[in-house]
């Protein structure tokens, strides 16, 4: 038996190498604690597989047997995907004779460390080799396990054979379509795959892109979903508790990155204020100080500064990783806050993949993000089962709303301003579920067709409107585009609930719409053509039949999905919501339109409106605000009849009760 610790120093030779099983465990041990193991022993280790992990595995090798290649498996953190994975290499066949090689590739350090650990136990009799950094694989070997800006490197690849392969793994697969991974797909041929291509099995739990539509490119099919909800209710994951916090962060001014997040300097100076760090460690210890192991998420090396440095004036003993932080310092951090020696650990974009401290039980959201990726990433560090572990606390530093920042309710369907307190997966699912009813009741009540009983639901709930006077009135009202514009840069207007225009000057539009069922939630439309001209009549319809382009199950992925169609499709000078023209006075004909529908108030003037929000309002009269004013003002008298005749049952109701005093006429 031998003490194995970590060392990655010891290398007999930093060119072509090919690592042996004893080794790579030298290499690739854990950080916790010298771990013990057999060396001379050449079975390799039985691993019992849960239910939904054989599900897994038999799902992706139904597809391949029936041709498809390119394929996706959704599954949450902590569900095991690296033993998934590395159980398919034995399990997938060979697509002609003389392929047997299988390819891992990652993208970060401890995930080409974690393939190369399950490799070695699962598979001790076969050739496993590293590609990453100084370490070279001789591209002979069973298994490879390569860092993919390593493979992508130089000349690296050519030593790979594509016709000797049967399996390309790719973990954390929602980066597939970065360039790199791209590069390497293409070198196996599998950007147009054959029937000799080997198989691509893509592995992550946040398997879509922040873009929306671009994850197609190299997966064609996602063969299984599981996702931490319904982990939590069948017991393979830690139950979670959530709490969101208001913040109070003004963010509504930082601006948007390329990749559709905020801007990462901007956020931190909106973020990183001795105000919003105080109210983020004083929610910790109204909620969270008894937690033993709680993670911290903020957005940059500042913010993990001035929010240390909070919780330590606090008197907590809060340490920081950051990138910087050098391997070693790193290690006996991790070592530490793994056996609980201290109770608070921040970083900032280190932890976010590829990441086991199952010990975790509480984390703390300090970074707002307009990505659900990155929520769910988070989040995910604290799901991992652990002895002596109840539940993880999830607490949610939630800022502005207007922005199109992801928050945890939003995870569950709710509105992101709701506010929770300590609520499990459960209560959330229920409230939930209680919206949707009361949306239902509301819509059902509201129907001429229904019935006493159907209004008696409603008589205790109160509904708030907005008076329009005019069709005018209607379509000077922003509000709408609010939320849509808070996530997308582009000249979205909301012309109906739940469903949004965007349009270009010949007449083409794309729409977001809501579908009314569970999946997918959302559709994305175009319409390459339509007539010329404002076209009024209530019968108006466009030449050419409408083409769906996307789903998506969230509002932000439907909005992020149809901003990349639309930047394909459309001129960005025309839709794009900041341009100069846009801030332009009114034209004259627009003004001479819209003064047809202002029937008070004196006319419209170039000086009073700009060209931008003249044509938002035009698209709306367009995609039919006549009709949308008389269905409000209709749904709007029915309430009020139901709200009238709620006063007179609660009066009667009054009367039937006997109190204690005089009695009022």
């Amino acid at each position: 038996m031998l003490a194995l610790s970590r060392s990655f120093t010891k290398l007999q030779h930093p060119s072509r190498q090919r690592v042996s099983h004893q080794a790579l465990w030298r290499r690739f041990a854990s950080t916790k604690q010298p771990v013990e193991l057999n060396l001379t022993s050449r079975h390799p280790i039985q691993i019992k597989l849960r239910e939904y992990q054989e599900e897994c595995i038999q799902a992706v090798l139904a597809h391949l047997e029936r041709g498809h290649k390119r394929l996706g498996v959704s599954l949450a953190t902590g569900s095991g995907k690296t033993v998934i994975f590395t159980q398919l290499v034995d399990r997938v066949e060979a697509p002609v004779r003389g392929a047997t090689q299988t390819l891992i590739l990652a993208h970060r350090r401890e995930l080409v460390e974690q393939a190369a650990r399950h490799c070695a136990l699962a598979y001790p009799t076969k050739t496993i080799e590293i590609e990453m950094g100084n370490t070279h694989a001789s591209g002979a070997a069973d298994i490879t396990v390569a860092s993919v800006r390593s493979i992508a490197s130089g000349d690296r690849m050519s030593k790979f054979h594509p016709e000797r392969f049967k399996l390309v793994l790719v973990d954390e697969a929602h980066h597939i379509v970065a360039s790199s991974y791209m590069e390497t797909l293409k070198h196996f041929g599998l950007l147009e795959p054959g029937a000799t291509s080997p198989a691509l099995v893509g592995v992550s739990a946040t398997l879509s892109r922040f873009d929306g539509l671009r994850l197609g490119a190299a997966i064609d099919h996602i063969v299984y979903h599981k996702d931490y909800v319904d982990m939590i209710g069948e017991k393979w994951l830690s139950d979670v508790i959530f709490t969101t916090v208001q913040s109070k962060a003004d963010i509504s001014k930082v601006s948007k990155s390329n990749s559709g997040d905020f801007m990462q300097s901007e956020l931190s100076s909106a973020v990183n204020t001795n105000e919003t760090n105080d109210i983020t460690v004083r929610a910790w210890l109204s909620r969270a100080q008894s937690r033993k192991s709680t993670i911290v998420f903020c957005v940059d090396l500042a913010h993990v500064s001035g929010l240390t440095m909070t919780f330590r004036k606090h008197g907590i003993d809060a340490r920081s990783v950051t990138g910087n932080t050098p391997s070693k310092i790193r290690a006996e951090l991790l070592d530490a806050f793994k056996t609980g020696q201290y109770p608070v650990l921040l970083n900032c974009g280190v932890f976010t993949e590829g990441t086991d401290i199952p010990n975790i039980d509480c984390v703390l959201l300090a970074r707002p993000t307009r990505s659900r990726n990155l929520l769910v990433q988070m989040i995910g560090r604290g799901m991992r089962l652990h002895s002596g572990k109840e539940n993880c606390h999830i607490i949610d530093m939630v800022a502005s709303l207007e922005t199109g920042v992801v928050t945890i309710p939003t995870l569950f369907g709710l509105d992101p301003s709701e506010l929770v307190k300590e609520a499990d997966v459960e209560q959330l699912k229920q409230l939930k579920q209680l919206k949707q009813k009361n949306d239902s009741e509301i819509e059902d009540a509201s129907s001429p067709t229904s019935n006493y009983t159907d209004r008696e639901k409603l008589l205790n709930s109160t509904i708030t409107f907005t008076d329009y006077d005019s069709v005018y009135d209607l379509i000077d009202d922003t509000s709408g585009e609010r939320h849509i514009r808070g996530i997308s840069q582009l000249a979205w207007v909301h012309v109906a609930e739940d469903r949004y225009v965007l349009s270009s000057q010949d007449g083409e539009y794309l729409t977001i719409e809501k579908t009314g069922v569970s999946q997918p939630l959302y559709r994305i439309r175009y319409n390459p053509r339509v007539s010329s001209g404002l076209v009024l009549e209530k019968e108006w319809r466009p030449y050419t039949r409408t083409r769906e382009v996307a789903t998506a199950e969230t509002f932000s992925d439907a909005v992020h999905a149809a901003d990349t169609f639309a930047a394909e499709t459309f001129p960005r000078y025309i839709i794009s919501n900041g341009q100069a023209w846009r801030k332009a006075p009114a034209t004259s004909g627009q003004l001479a339109f819209l003064n047809k529908l202002k029937e008070v108030d004196g006319k419209l003037r170039a000086d009073q409106i700009t060209k931008g929000k003249a044509a938002d309002m035009i698209t709306k009269v367009k995609f039919g605000a006549r009709g949308r004013l008389a269905k409000l003002q209709a749904q709007q008298k029915r309430t009020e009849k139901l709200n009238s005749e709620s006063s007179r049952l609660s009066r009667l109701r009054e009367r039937e009760e006997v109190r204690v005093g005089p009695l009022t006429l």
